[in-house]
């Protein structure tokens, strides 16, 4: 039996000790150049950690947190997401993010000429654009009849690692590395890292980054506390497709489209309260569980109250 010694990137404590940290902010200036394809003057040579949380008030909330947010010395911001599971408008959520960003930017009265530009990237573990045969996408706003890029504030690259499948033998570029990284850093074993990383010496640190020798038992202990979170969203959206599914097949044979409504609904409702009542069972706090769950936490109690068998309680 293989034993692994490196951690998955993917795993959200993983990609913010790689990524959010001052510790390692060589990785990130090194990852930000490389897929952004940046070089020679055009290069960023530093960046600052901004708070990823973009809305305090709502901080709660899943949707007013990023993973990784800084800026440059020229105050261009960028977000870095990791999205491990397919969620539907993804790419809004990015646009949103975006120009949260954006109209956040202080002390610039009505002068507009000062906001800076946004770059979002998303390294996504399922596939968000179906339609596009490439791992990789950049998106830019052009003008339709000319395509020329006079607004350039918004630019959003997304990496969809199904579609990456070279294997370690294919690796050409820094950009494939990196892919592959995300993709099968904890499967791969000391024996293959100097044939992956070649002379990449900040690859190589990344990848000793994931290195579990190098954890403390606390950070373990979340690494696997969220990886077991992400198994529990796995399996509650895997049910939640099978009700949908089997609620729609039932309205269908009876004639009723407004059963295939009623039933998926339904079937979200029931998963949600199954992820929910999973995980006050292994004792895991009200805050992990409002994001893993993406609900409030004032749903969370009206959940708990609900699975005390008190239905009235549930106001969602």
């Amino acid at each position: 039996m293989v034993i692994f010694k490196y951690l998955d990137p993917k795993n959200d404590i993983a990609f913010k000790k790689i990524f959010g940290t001052e510790k390692n902010k060589d990785i990130l200036l090194h990852f930000l150049n490389d897929i952004l394809g940046f070089s020679g003057d055009q290069s960023i040579v530093d960046i600052e950690f901004l708070s990823p949380i973009l809305a305090p008030k709502i901080a709660v909330k899943k949707q007013s947190i990023v993973d990784v947010l800084c800026k440059d010395k020229l105050g261009v911001k960028y977000i870095i997401e990791m999205q491990v599971t397919k969620t539907r408008g993804f790419e809004k959520r990015a646009q949103y993010y975006a120009s949260q960003v954006y109209g956040n930017q202080a002390n610039i009265g009505d002068e507009y000429h000062a906001l800076k530009e946004i770059i979002f990237i998303a390294i996504a573990d399922c596939i968000i654009f179906p339609n596009k045969a490439h791992y990789k996408s950049d998106h830019v706003i052009l003008d339709k009849a000319t395509h020329e890029h006079d607004l350039k504030d918004f630019y959003f690259t997304f990496i969809e690692l199904p579609k990456f499948t070279k294997s370690k033998e294919e690796l050409s570029s820094i950009e494939e590395k990196w892919c592959y990284f995300f993709k099968h850093a904890h499967e791969t074993t000391e024996e293959e890292l100097q044939e992956i990383i070649g002379n990449d010496a900040i690859i190589q640190k990344a990848y000793t980054a994931l290195d579990q020798h190098y954890w403390t038992e606390n950070e373990l202990a979340t690494y696997e506390e969220l990886k077991r979170i992400h198994m529990d969203n796995k399996a509650a959206r895997a049910q939640e497709i099978y009700e949908a599914e089997v609620n729609a097949k039932n309205a269908k044979a009876e004639g009723k489209a407004e059963g295939k409504i009623e039933g998926e609904a339904i079937g979200i409702k029931k998963g949600k309260i199954e992820l929910v009542k999973r995980l006050l069972q292994n004792g895991v706090g009200m805050d992990v569980i409002a994001l893993s769950a993406d609900l409030s936490k004032e749903q969370i109690e009206d959940l708990k109250k609900y699975i005390l068998k008190e239905p009235s309680a549930v106001n969602f």
